[in-house]
């Protein structure tokens, strides 16, 4: 929970940045900040050691796919509200499924394809195509959200062969050269307060992964998946309080959609699973 509050607080800040800053200029302080605390993080596993990967294709393409989708979210955080970003976002742990079973070869049991279609009639009730005007930048979300779902397929295939710490270190250094080559553009130097939101931005990122890293420690990755769904709760609050967006009806209930949905596939999976220890 720990983590999904700063990660919360990260989109809250970044919401606020990019009204007066590009987003490429953004990702690229951001990247060059978490390639910091990446070297920090590693250094004492050994840095030639760690950056040895079998996969360097695939690592340089999930990372590729990181950074764009940071950006799509960050740009997003421009033009929508934050919980109706997060709430068509939340629909990436369901399509992740749908991608295990084309690329991976996993199987998906009736009870799942249940809950994906049911995320999809939440995300359409948020989107209400034909009922609403659809803006452009409520695709930018959706789009976001296949590339989320896309890493985490890519990171699952990486870590079959190459450390954490080597995926670490690869996301870092790549995202970082792709955001150097756009940073530059329309740079607007920052203020002093606008630098040290940047740098809090970063800070909030690295407690966040951090936190991620000791709770996957301590506690099997079904318990902790659930909580995630609290940044949806985090970053509601964020926005009615800081910015004065209040979801619509409609975005609450396609986002409880969306997040029962997941819920669902969790408990159903939980469940197979003690059956087959059984």
């Amino acid at each position: 929970m720990l983590a999904m509050l700063c990660f919360a607080a990260m989109d809250a800040t970044s919401k606020w940045l990019v009204a007066d800053y590009p987003v490429g200029q953004m990702m690229f302080i951001r990247c060059a900040l978490v390639l910091l605390f990446t070297y920090f993080f590693v250094r004492r596993v050994g840095l030639r050691r760690v950056f040895i990967t079998r996969r360097p294709g695939l690592q340089i393409v999930r990372s590729l796919i990181w950074v764009i989708e940071s950006a799509m979210f960050v740009l997003a955080f421009k033009f929508l509200p934050l919980a109706d970003t997060h709430a068509l976002a939340s629909s990436s742990p369901l399509i992740v499924i749908v991608m295990a079973i084309v690329f991976l070869g996993e199987r998906a049991s009736p009870a799942r394809w249940i809950a994906v279609a049911a995320a999809f009639a939440g995300v359409l009730l948020i989107l209400r195509p034909g009922f609403r005007t659809l803006d452009w930048p409520l695709l930018l979300p959706v789009v976001g959200a296949f590339l989320w779902a896309g890493y985490q397929i890519l990171t699952r295939l990486a870590q079959r062969e190459d450390t954490p710490e080597t995926s670490m270190i690869w996301s870092s250094l790549v995202s970082f050269l792709a955001a150097a080559l756009i940073g530059w553009i329309d740079w607007t130097w920052p203020t002093p307060t606008a630098w040290a939101l940047m740098v809090f931005v970063a800070l909030l990122g690295a407690i966040a992964h951090y936190a991620l890293i000791k709770a996957f420690d301590v506690a099997e990755a079904g318990v902790v998946q659930p909580y995630s769904y609290t940044l949806l709760v985090f970053v509601t609050i964020l926005g009615v309080v800081l910015f004065g967006d209040v979801p619509d009806k409609f975005t609450i209930i396609g986002a409880g959609v969306v997040v029962a949905s997941g819920l669902f596939a969790w408990h159903h999976d939980r469940k197979a699973a003690n059956a087959a220890k059984r």
